[in-house]
């Protein structure tokens, strides 16, 4: 159980039986009273987000939540399916509770995968992916009309900017936490 002194952002907890993560955390002390702590919580299954202040007083589930390892096998149209890497089981989750994580998945990928009493959730992806550039326009030299970079398209169809010397069948690395270039990588 947790306190109202435990809450933070990133905190996951339960309430009314769904799962709920803070994502923005606010405390004070009026003068006189108990203290008060306003939170942001975002729903993880439907993806709803509200506002609670709650008082120093109340108690908080610990949401049962589990993290495993799964393998990324396909996608079938909105359906995302994944395979336990210990127990051979299958998974499905649907495009609406993957987010942003779908530019950056290819198949057997591995990736750690939520689950609630059972229900896959969400996806943490790697930091780092490598991805093959599928489209490239040549970058014309003494192009000095903006920034040095040219967009690309990856195998995914991800769509970005990176520097002008990459080409059309290189892999590059990207981080999947902010989406942008980071560097070629070498076979």
């Amino acid at each position: 159980m947790y306190t109202a002194s435990d809450l933070r952002k990133g905190l996951k907890i339960e309430i009314d039986g769904e799962p709920y993560i803070i994502t923005n955390f606010e405390f004070s002390k009026p003068g006189k009273g108990q203290s008060l702590y306003r939170c942001r919580l975002k729903n993880m299954v439907t993806g709803n987000a509200f506002d609670k202040t709650y008082r120093s007083n109340e108690k908080f589930k610990k949401a049962p939540l589990d993290e495993r390892k799964m393998q990324f096998l396909y996608q079938q149209g909105d359906e995302y399916h994944f395979m336990d890497t210990k127990s051979f089981e299958q998974y499905m989750i649907t495009r609406e509770h993957l987010e942003d994580v779908t530019p950056f998945m290819v198949d057997n990928m591995e990736v750690d995968v939520l689950l609630f009493h059972g229900n896959p959730i969400g996806v943490t992806l790697p930091n780092f992916v490598n991805l093959t550039v599928t489209k490239s326009d040549p970058w014309v030299k003494g192009d000095t009309s903006g920034t040095d970079t040219k967009p690309v398209t990856v195998e995914t169809g991800y769509e970005l900017q990176v520097p002008p010397f990459v080409v059309e069948g290189e892999k590059i690395q990207i981080d999947t936490r902010t989406g942008a270039y980071m560097t070629r990588v070498k076979e």
